[in-house]
């Protein structure tokens, strides 16, 4: 294995003959915390604070963790719809981040976002005709009669009733509605999604219905996904690659089966021990990790290793020092880590 330049990322043999589509690089958003009468910054939430990874075209990448580590904003950040504090997003060789608003807004027809509570991310007083055709209208994309014949082209790809298309967001379950905002994701044609969440607000008996719909337009449409979740199960159905995020930094990143099969950081090993396992043999055998304390706060990181006040393997190098995001592992795929004693998990 080799590092590549920005001594991040590595890549294998197989991994170089992939086209990167997103390359992050050392991405960081920092919301300032004012206080006072003058509102002065007294500190920063560092939501995300300096990840890299690359998203190969028509991969699904899965990015797992707990409730406030950072993947919501990372996605977004990713998508520019907040300007990161430094850092670098490359898309299909256009940086992203040099671009100014203009730009942005004609790049951005290329990269869409399903939102994670159906409910909220539609307009009540819009049809679902004019939800889902609004893309089109702001990116200038054909005339009222083709777009009308898009919309309905939509519904039925997403498995709704082109029929549909007069109703009101509150006509619909969940479900459904969730399916309009997909629809509306695709309408310009996109070649990447950032999918946050997409399920965590729908009920289980819906939840396999929407991924396998994510699953089968990925095949149809020639998509590549940057799927959000902490439901880790789904994410090793959906997901080629996962990368598991805690309090801003992405501590793992491999082939799903790989980081499911033999994770290499103690934070992974705690959330895939939650996992219950169909075989009651098994259940019962095995041992849980139960992780102490509360996950420490953004605007005030822990030095070296974030996760050393509630890891078990932690010594002295992991509070004084900052591991190095580096490969390791025995497969044939690339399976990075941030973690000084990954080897004895071997």
């Amino acid at each position: 294995m080799t590092q590549s330049e920005n001594g991040f990322d590595t890549s294998n043999h197989k991994a170089n003959q992939r086209d990167v589509l997103i390359k992050v690089e050392d991405l960081k958003m920092h919301f300032p915390i004012r206080r006072g009468v003058l509102k002065r910054q007294v500190g920063a939430i560092r939501a995300v604070d300096g990840i890299t990874f690359n998203v190969y075209k028509g991969e699904t990448l899965g990015l797992v963790g707990e409730s406030g580590c950072g993947k919501s904003t990372a996605g977004r950040t990713i998508l520019q719809l907040y300007e990161p504090t430094s850092g670098k997003v490359t898309f299909e060789n256009e940086t992203l981040t040099d671009l100014n608003k203009e730009q942005m807004r004609k790049a951005r027809r290329h990269m869409q976002m399903i939102f994670q509570d159906p409910y909220a991310s539609l307009n009540p007083r819009m049809t679902v005709g004019n939800i889902v055709s609004e893309p089109l209208a702001i990116h200038g994309i054909g005339d009222i009669k083709s777009r009308k014949e898009r919309v309905e082209e939509l519904l039925s790809l997403v498995g709704l009733n082109p029929y549909f298309i007069s109703r009101y967001p509150h006509e619909f379950s969940g479900g459904q509605r969730q399916r309009i905002g997909i629809a509306r994701a695709l309408a310009t044609n996109p070649s990447f999604i950032v999918a946050d969440e997409p399920i965590s607000a729908l009920d289980v008996s819906i939840q396999a219905q929407v991924v396998n719909l994510l699953d089968d337009l990925k095949q149809e449409l020639g998509l590549t996904y940057l799927f959000i979740a902490h439901d880790l199960s789904m994410v090793r159905y959906i997901s080629d690659r996962v990368a598991v995020m805690y309090l801003g930094k992405i501590v793992e990143l491999g082939d799903r089966n790989d980081v499911y099969d033999q994770p290499l950081h103690p934070y992974t090993q705690a959330l895939l021990s939650a996992i219950p396992l169909p075989d009651p043999d098994k259940e019962e055998k095995r041992k849980r990790i139960i992780l102490e304390g509360d996950v420490p706060s953004p605007d005030n990181p822990p030095t070296g290793c974030r996760f050393h006040p509630r890891c078990m393997h932690a010594t002295d190098i992991c509070r004084q020092e900052d591991p190095v995001f580096r490969p390791l592992g025995k497969s044939e795929h690339v399976h990075m880590v941030a973690c000084h004693h990954a080897e004895n998990f071997l």
